[in-house]
């Protein structure tokens, strides 16, 4: 039977993952702020500014999604930590809306959350474990998972590690296609010693939040890779993959740099959860680089 999934952030890098990979089971809505220049030719596209209630009630009362991917946000931390009031309209009162509208139309959710609502202090955190944010974007997160999780029963809150890889349609906020792009320009990045995580590819990632779509499975769950590492370290496995110098990889301190948000310091996930919870495997980083680049030459 196919069932008629909705998917926020069309223009971004986790959402165009989710409608590449979707199969013929799912009847795609696709909603997006920008035109989309590589969009699947099968799917529905809807452009329009989710800040636009009436128009985003008008959608969801039109096509009566039976499940909603929400991964819509302004994810950028400085932009939210300098620009409160437009970063709390979107990734909160947005959330509120749509978690609203699900709950009026039956629809099930499957909300898009981050590794950064925690402080940082403990690593490899569980579901249970309580959030601390450190920076504006992340309180933005925490409060729009208590507010789906009020409002809807039938909901998970997905909470992603670092997610890497390339995007496979639209364009999106990749760190990977950046750092490839500055090493083939033999220009230096600097890349934070300091920042611990356990990163998930997003070829990985997609398909396990189709699969949450799909599923039963109601709570929070962590979606993140095996590999427990600090981003500088996660740099130098990338350079030597893809054959760059690794002196192209520079050490820094992302909370020593000026005029940007804290950071926390060790947000890797454990994902017990999620490899108990989930069919599709969770990969450690050289599988996961190994998967990103076979679907990168496809």
């Amino acid at each position: 039977m196919v069932k008629r999934l909705l998917v926020t952030g069309f223009g971004g890098f986790v959402a165009g993952s989710v409608v590449k990979q979707a199969g013929v089971e799912w009847d795609v809505i696709a909603l997006s702020r920008k035109r989309i220049i590589n969009c699947r030719d099968d799917i529905t596209h809807f452009q329009f500014d989710l800040r636009e209630y009436d128009r985003l009630r008008q959608v969801i009362e039109e096509v009566q999604p039976a499940v909603v991917i929400h991964s819509a946000a302004i994810a950028n931390i400085d932009v939210c930590q300098h620009h409160q009031e437009e970063a709390e309209t979107v990734n909160v009162g947005v959330t509120r809306h749509l978690a609203e509208l699900c709950r009026q139309q039956g629809a099930r959710m499957v909300f898009c959350s981050t590794d950064t609502v925690f402080d940082g202090m403990q690593g490899m955190y569980i579901e249970a474990d309580v959030a601390h944010p450190l920076n504006f974007y992340a309180e933005t997160k925490v409060r729009a998972e208590q507010i789906a999780q009020a409002e809807l029963d039938d909901i998970v809150v997905a909470r992603l590690s670092l997610v890497m890889g390339f995007p496979l349609i639209g364009a999106g906020n990749s760190f990977l296609a950046s750092m490839v792009a500055s090493f083939q320009q033999g220009n230096s990045v600097p890349v934070p010693e300091n920042e611990i995580r356990t990163p998930i590819d997003v070829v990985t990632l997609g398909r396990a939040l189709l699969e949450l779509a799909g599923s039963d499975f109601t709570g929070v769950l962590h979606l993140a890779g095996n590999t427990r590492l600090n981003r500088y370290e996660m740099a130098i496995q990338i350079a030597d993959r893809l054959g760059f110098p690794r002196e192209l990889v520079k050490c820094t301190n992302s909370n020593a740099m000026p005029d940007r948000a804290p950071r926390p310091d060790d947000v890797s996930l454990d994902n017990s959860k999620a490899k108990h919870v989930l069919t599709t495997p969770m990969l450690d980083l050289s599988e996961g680089l190994g998967l990103i680049l076979e679907t990168a030459e496809k």
